[in-house]
């Protein structure tokens, strides 16, 4: 597993990739088939012992068998995001966590765009719109999103039981009709949008789930162990890219305020023992920006 520092730049990655959102890389398709030549008979992953507190999970898994550090992590110096691109590759630019202010922000060039989810506030078909129009604004050729805490209008379950509360803890969302966000993922008419389920473009296998655990009850939330785990296990073997809100045990997932660490231990036992692929974005935390 690689994983990468947070400076913008472009990675020739030549094993499982590892990294936070906000970066650049480049693949050659040629790495890509060759390392999918050495994919394992599938390996059943069950629930951790450890699975309900992720703090104590890192601090057991780091002691006992150092798997947040070499050989089970290396660190790549990313290239500048403005090199050239060798040929032969495709440019991947990762993005997390925009939130409806994305007039700021200055795009780099690449091929295929992936937007890790909280690409809204709330969910409102207002700014899913708004989302969509400035992914039509940009010149990549592959636009992959998916959804994640904040796109409340996209968790079907999430909106049925909040329209039968009492008290309201999202007003906006909560007086939404039916009709107006049944079919909010229609909306995304600038991007391909993945909630587990895959895309192949450019020949790469790209994965996308939505699901985090529990984090202050608001959208595609669930109880750490066997419920998170069934999602994880629809993420099949062979797939190049894995794109998930939230990020796996250890990795860009330490809250200071809390001090503790949230990620997911299913998330982490699936990337590095199953399933293996070679990039994994994620974003959610936003003090490990």
């Amino acid at each position: 597993m690689w994983r990468a520092r947070w400076e913008p730049g472009v990675l020739k990655a030549e094993a499982l990739a590892l990294l936070p959102c906000g970066l650049g890389m480049a693949f050659s398709q040629s790495h890509v088939t060759a390392a999918r030549r050495h994919q394992h008979s599938r390996i059943v992953i069950e629930v951790d012992e450890y699975s309900s507190n992720p703090t104590q999970a890192f601090t057991f898994y780091n002691i006992n068998q150092g798997r947040f550090q070499p050989p089970h992590v290396q660190m790549v110096d990313p290239v500048p995001h403005d090199a050239p691109k060798p040929p032969g590759y495709t440019r991947f630019v990762c993005v997390s966590d925009t939130h409806s202010r994305t007039d700021p922000i200055q795009m780099p060039y690449g091929d295929v765009l992936i937007h890790a989810g909280d690409f809204t506030e709330l969910g409102l078909p207002s700014e899913v719109k708004k989302f969509n129009e400035w992914l039509g604004s940009l010149p990549y050729e592959y636009k992959i999103v998916i959804a994640g805490n904040h796109e409340l209008t996209f968790d079907q379950e999430f909106m049925a039981d909040l329209i039968k509360q009492d008290f309201y803890y999202f007003p906006s969302v909560s007086k939404l009709k039916p009709e107006n966000y049944e079919n909010v993922q229609s909306l995304l008419t600038n991007c391909i949008y993945l909630q587990d389920s895959e895309v192949t473009v450019r020949g790469f296998r790209i994965y996308g789930s939505p699901w985090q655990p529990w984090f202050y009850g608001w959208g595609f939330n669930l109880p750490r162990g066997q419920a998170l785990l069934e999602k994880w296990n629809l993420i099949p073997e062979g797939v190049d890219v894995l794109v998930t809100h939230g990020p796996p045990l250890g990795f860009l997932d330490w809250v200071p305020k809390k001090m503790q660490r949230v990620g997911c231990v299913e998330l982490l036992n699936t990337v590095q023992r199953r399933v293996q692929p070679r990039l994994h974005v994620f974003g959610h935390i936003h003090e490990e920006h």
